[in-house]
């Protein structure tokens, strides 16, 4: 009786202390992920408080049923807009792109651990894929809005690449208890077996799932409970049959997650608070599975294969894999850095203890310290390279003053209210002004205790309730255009999408004619969206850019017709990774050494920096006397 009050306590204030601990670390910009796996280490066995937990067995039990529900929780919140994105990249990411970085880290572990070619290349498969939980929690922990696509790929590959993951992990552990140095076609007919029942499972099953969910008549309370309970039926029966359940389980949460689910909100808000239940407790118990004095033997070449992984295998495999698609230089470079290690390595050097191969604790070590290296370097640095590569979007709107009524299912419409704060985009505007797309409707607004009908709305004021009917998938646009910005600081604030914007329907002679841009006759009848489409490709995503003669087009709103809002740049800045004091003191710096030499004449470069600046004065005049005049005030 008395263990099990003291086992109570202790998890209800490691959970308290972990949350506790994690509002602080995001006002520092620590990873949460690194916050709760310390806590794990401090608490454990060489922690003041001294928690021994050594059973791989549960730790491989629990780690799979959090990743099963961080998963599916992860694919309930991916768009089908987004997937057919983002599907092509993240697939081959998730399977060529695995089986490249396992290889080359494989390589670094072979060249600086004490391992034959065949263990090195199972310390390669453990941690060759992303992290699913990681880059879930990191993408949104600040609410980072990234380009579409990037984001898109990079949550999909970490949802999806498991598989290959787990494949490679097993089949090498066989290879290496074994002794057996031939891949047999037993072993690629169990990995196609993997793919293909875990991807049929997940289907059927989201779809059952959603059917059972809108039949049935439940309490609201239960609703929550059922679907993540089918969700483990899902897991559980691809793994029986086979299959990986952990593809299925995010299949299944894609598939809900884009269909109308009675109590939707209710189950959205309760899959969210549980998966953070899970993420927490997981890297607790990861933590407590570790002895870092034990690490300590291993820090040096376990941090080399780190780095070999996150500075060259990483981004070779992203090239190779990126290379048919139209990702440019930054975006490819921050995918590369977003392949981040968390949960699923640890959780897969579990499995060479559990199948008994010899120095099975050092494959867990090494994996432990590449897992806390990628958290550190990358993890750490993510938002300030998301702002260097201009990866960040302006921040999307928040869900605060947002009212959601619940319709029947049989419905394809939602009653949605906003409450209009005074950062919403539409205060103090006229409701002529509200984009309002087809089948949406603006019932009613609420001003002062009054009721006012839709015929007599004239402007939006603070603190207004407008009730309106919308199908979802045009709330998003409703959301950009009536709910209040995010604050969160001067930097996110800074993130824009151009000087001043013009709808897409604009031609592209005028812009032309204004900046003298290089495009054909034909180009210059073209309104400015099928410009960019025919640029840019089929897959545009808001902020994506297009350098065109000195200005810079950038996409700034798009819908399921096309591109709506493009904007404009003026003077473009480039992409930087050294701060601009930095970049100045090296020229500075570069200038005051060339002049120390005798043999350099400073004459020459005198007379071209005169020449230059005159160059410059004459175009910003030319560029004042020919100003167009914007159509749009830019939307900070």
């Amino acid at each position: 009786m008395e263990l099990a009050n003291q086992l109570i306590f202790m998890g209800g204030a490691l959970l308290l202390v972990s949350i506790l601990a994690g509002v602080l670390s995001s006002r520092i910009g620590a990873p949460l992920l690194l916050v709760f796996l310390g806590l794990g280490m401090f608490f454990g066995e060489d922690g003041p408080i001294g928690i021994s937990f050594d059973n791989f067995n549960q730790a491989y039990l629990i780690g799979s049923l959090a990743l099963a529900i961080i998963l599916f929780d992860g694919g309930l919140r991916t768009p089908y807009r987004s997937i057919k994105l983002a599907w092509a990249p993240a697939s081959l990411l998730a399977t060529v792109g695995v089986l490249i970085t396992a290889g080359l880290t494989g390589l670094f572990a072979w060249a600086v651990l004490d391992f034959g070619l065949l263990p090195s290349l199972l310390v390669g498969a453990i941690v060759g894929s992303t992290d699913a939980a990681a880059v879930f929690l990191l993408l949104h922990q600040r609410g980072m809005d990234l380009k579409r696509r990037v984001g898109t790929t990079l949550e999909v590959e970490s949802g999806v690449n498991d598989p290959m993951a787990i494949f490679l992990t097993i089949a090498l552990a066989e290879l290496v208890t074994t002794g057996v140095t031939d891949i047999t076609w037993d072993i690629a007919q169990s990995f196609l077996l993997q793919l293909g029942v875990g991807a049929a499972f997940g289907l059927l099953g989201g779809y059952a799932l959603t059917w059972l969910v809108n039949k049935l008549e439940l309490a609201p309370g239960l609703y929550p409970v059922f679907v993540i309970a089918g969700a483990m039926v899902v897991f559980g029966g691809a793994q029986q049959l086979g299959g990986s359940g952990f593809l299925a389980v995010y299949l299944a949460g894609i598939i809900a997650g884009n269909k109308r689910l009675r109590a939707n909100q209710l189950i959205r808000r309760f899959h969210d608070g549980i998966a953070w239940v899970c993420q927490i407790g997981m890297f607790l118990m990861l933590g407590f599975l570790v002895t870092p004095t034990s690490l300590l033997p291993d820090l040096l070449p376990a941090g080399l294969v780190a780095l070999g992984l996150m500075f060259v295998a990483r981004p070779l495999a992203v090239a190779i894999c990126l290379a048919p698609f139209n990702f440019s230089r930054e975006e490819r470079l921050f995918i590369a850095w977003v392949g981040l290690r968390g949960a699923v390595p640890i959780f897969l050097a579990i499995i060479p203890l559990l199948q008994g191969v010899v120095g099975g604790m050092q494959y867990f070590n090494v994996a432990f310290i590449v897992v806390l290296s990628s958290l550190i370097l990358q993890g750490w640095t993510v938002p300030w390279l998301a702002r260097r590569l201009n990866i960040e979007l302006p921040p999307t709107p928040e869900d605060k003053g947002k009212l959601d009524f619940e319709l029947p299912s049989g419905f394809d419409r939602e009653m949605v209210g906003y409450r209009i704060a005074q950062t919403s985009p539409m205060v103090n505007k006229s409701i002529d002004a509200l984009r309002v797309p087809d089948r949406v409707r603006i019932l009613a607004l609420l001003r002062e205790n009054v009721v006012v009908p839709r015929q007599l709305i004239k402007t939006l004021k603070p603190n207004d309730y407008l009730l309106t009917v919308a199908p979802p998938e045009q709330i998003l646009l409703l959301d950009r255009q009536l709910l209040p910005r995010r604050r969160s600081g001067a930097k996110r604030e800074d993130v824009t999408l151009g000087d001043f914007s013009f709808p897409g329907t604009t031609p592209l002679g005028a812009l032309s004619d204004a900046y003298d841009l290089p495009v054909t006759k034909q180009e210059r009848e073209m309104p400015l969206a099928d410009f960019l489409r025919k640029r840019l490709g089929k897959t545009v995503s808001v902020g994506d850019r297009l350098p065109l003669g000195a200005i810079e087009l950038v996409v700034r709103d798009l819908n399921d017709e096309g591109i709506t809002e493009v904007g404009i740049w003026l003077e473009p800045a480039q992409p930087q990774l050294l701060p601009e004091r930095l970049i100045t003191l090296f020229h500075r710096a570069t200038a005051f050494f060339r002049r120390g030499l005798p043999w350099v004449s400073t004459t020459h470069h005198e007379t071209s920096a005169d020449e230059t600046q005159a160059k410059v004065d004459e175009a910003q005049l030319g560029k004042q006397e020919n100003a167009v005049v914007p159509v749009k005030e830019s939307k900070k």
